[in-house]
């Protein structure tokens, strides 16, 4: 495993992260029991994998909880996360988010989270989340209850990564969570040049989900982009639109691929990787940990989609157990 310090927080962390939500939900997503998630989460420590991000929101901090059991606490970087609001117009006060919070670390059975994250916050709820829920999370962290404070983007309703934007003027977020990925490459413009000033750190989610993973999706999109005149028609008609990738001293696939991309961009701190499936824990960190795609290979990803916007950012779920 590859270490790194996650910005101004010192944290050493590895830099494949686990994470325990999406669709697959360390399997809990596909009708896995605890067990089952349980086991998800100690092969990846057994990986050497030490930065584990969950969320109450996920269900998974139980199983994340009992999985940890037994291992030093120092050796663990643990992250959970709070909503702001629900998407059924639920909007959460700074003290249900505390209380909230009490309840992920009676759930993790741990004293403290070294991140607690506001979860999913977008653009239009920042104005509030500065002015009446930042001020009470940066009293609440001299308590010890957490170490630093994150925020993580709305990926599928923030493409332009407006709440990081804003985000920006406030001077209390250690770290940052937000979408980075082959054909979304914003990120490079709009968020990594002032986290690194700013010594904040970054999560990448979106790094390898349903655009990827799903037979056929990464074709099926290419091909609408195109049709959109978004991207070349040519690329549209290809059976592999990515195959440019894979060669001798390239990609073995495209999912090594997008890992590699998003592990070596400048800023980037931890690549979370998330599944339901124990056998694809040592691949993906596998991948995460391979070296930089060829200059090449990435001088032609950022040609074709450097100006992709909001592509590749839902949450769909597998079309099969995995």
């Amino acid at each position: 495993m590859e270490y790194t310090t996650l910005g101004r927080t010192g944290l050493k962390v590895s830099v494949a992260g686990l994470g325990c939500g999406g669709a697959a939900k360390l399997g809990l997503g596909y009708g896995h029991n605890e067990q089952h998630a349980m086991g998800i989460v100690q092969r990846a420590l057994d990986c050497g994998v030490n930065f584990i991000d969950t969320a109450q929101y996920y269900g998974t901090e139980p199983a994340v909880g009992a999985a940890i059991a037994g291992r030093p606490r120092d050796s663990l970087v643990i992250s959970t996360k709070h909503k702001v609001s629900l998407v059924d117009g639920t909007v959460y006060s700074a003290a249900e988010i505390l209380a909230g919070l009490d309840r992920s670390l009676r759930a993790l059975k741990t004293d403290y989270v070294d991140v607690f994250c506001l979860h999913t916050v977008r653009p239009h709820e920042y104005e509030r989340v500065s002015r009446e829920i930042l001020p009470v999370l940066l009293r609440e962290k001299e308590r010890g209850k957490f170490r630093f404070l994150g925020i993580t983007e709305f990926a599928a309703h923030d493409p332009r990564h407006e709440t990081m934007t804003q985000a920006f003027a406030d001077d209390g977020w250690d770290v940052m969570m937000l979408a980075f990925h082959m054909l979304n490459q914003n990120a490079r413009q709009r968020v990594f040049p002032q986290a690194m000033q700013r010594g904040i750190g970054t999560l990448l989610m979106f790094a390898v989900r349903a655009i990827f993973s799903i037979p056929g999706r990464l074709q099926a999109d290419i091909r609408e982009l195109a049709r959109e005149g978004r991207l070349p028609k040519w690329l549209g008609d290809k059976k592999q639109p990515l195959d440019f990738l894979l060669h001798e001293g390239g990609a073995a696939n495209v999912i090594e691929a997008a890992y590699r991309y998003a592990r070596h961009e400048p800023g980037a701190h931890v690549v979370l990787f998330g599944t339901g499936n124990p056998d694809h824990v040592e691949p993906n960190v596998r991948a995460i940990l391979q070296p930089p795609l060829p200059a090449a290979d990435l001088k032609q990803i950022a040609e074709l989609f450097g100006s992709l916007e909001g592509v590749g950012l839902d949450e769909v779920a597998p079309l099969k157990r995995s």
